[in-house]
């Protein structure tokens, strides 16, 4: 079931450990499945795990999480081959993707040679919702900052840039994140963008930025823009979602 205009939901949490199961899906998933708009039937959501090497044990958890919460889940795999010939009628079939974390310079560079880039945005704006964690939040920007390639972070300039910002992630649990993203806006390395301390997302239709959202209470969004040869910041307070912690 489409959503009503392509949606990105592009998060610094989503999960969180289950009371019966290793993990389970929390509210920001959960609002993903909402946007999508289905009823009357179990929610199907693909989950995307590129960025962290397609790990078996954690697909495992994830179909853990959905069998509890009453949720389909599938798994679009790279490694060690793609497990379907179709990526694109796989994805279509779907009423949410979730992209998980890990390497988001690896999983740019996988999907592209693969072609899940161009299924990715058919996708999306078919109607199906995307959304995701870390690097499955700063790919369908323009960029970020990531640990990719090493313990320091560096900037990633090469996202599907769907969403036509930069975005920062973990916002508030890294030291480096915050002055590294700010640094790169300021000296033009990156466009202005959006960041999120975890457990918070940020809701865009189409292109537009029209609301963030928090799991957690107390946590905060930022919209970051470059001023001359600095970074300014700007708290934007974020709607505290239903079952949201602490």
């Amino acid at each position: 079931m489409p959503a009503d205009t392509p949606t990105i939901l592009a998060t610094s949490g989503g999960l969180r450990p289950g009371s019966r199961t290793e993990i389970e899906f929390s509210p920001l998933v959960l609002h993903a499945i909402e946007l999508s708009g289905v009823t009357g039937r179990a929610p199907k959501l693909c989950h995307i795990g590129t960025a962290g090497g397609d790990q078996r044990h954690f697909q495992a958890w994830f179909d853990a999480a959905g069998q509890a919460q009453g949720i389909t889940v599938s798994h679009l795999n790279l490694f060690s081959m793609p497990n379907t010939g179709d990526m694109t009628g796989l994805l279509l079939e779907q009423d949410v993707v979730w992209v998980g974390g890990g390497s988001v310079a690896n999983l740019l560079a996988l999907w592209r040679l693969h072609g899940l880039d161009q299924s990715l945005r058919l996708a999306w704006e078919a109607g199906v919702v995307l959304a995701g964690v870390s690097a499955g939040s700063i790919c369908w920007h323009v960029g970020g900052t990531t640990d990719s390639f090493g313990p320091q972070l560096r900037p990633v300039t090469n996202g599907l840039a769907f969403l036509p910002y930069s975005n920062g992630v973990h916002y508030d649990s890294e030291a480096q994140r915050r002055p590294l993203y700010q640094g790169l806006i300021a000296d033009g390395t990156l466009p202005d963008g959006w960041a999120t301390d975890d457990g918070t997302g940020l809701l865009y239709h189409r292109t537009e930025l029209v609301e963030t959202l928090s799991e957690v209470k107390g946590k905060g969004t930022y919209r970051v823009t470059r001023d001359g040869d600095k970074a300014r910041e700007e708290r934007v307070e974020p709607r505290l979602l239903p079952g949201a912690a602490g």
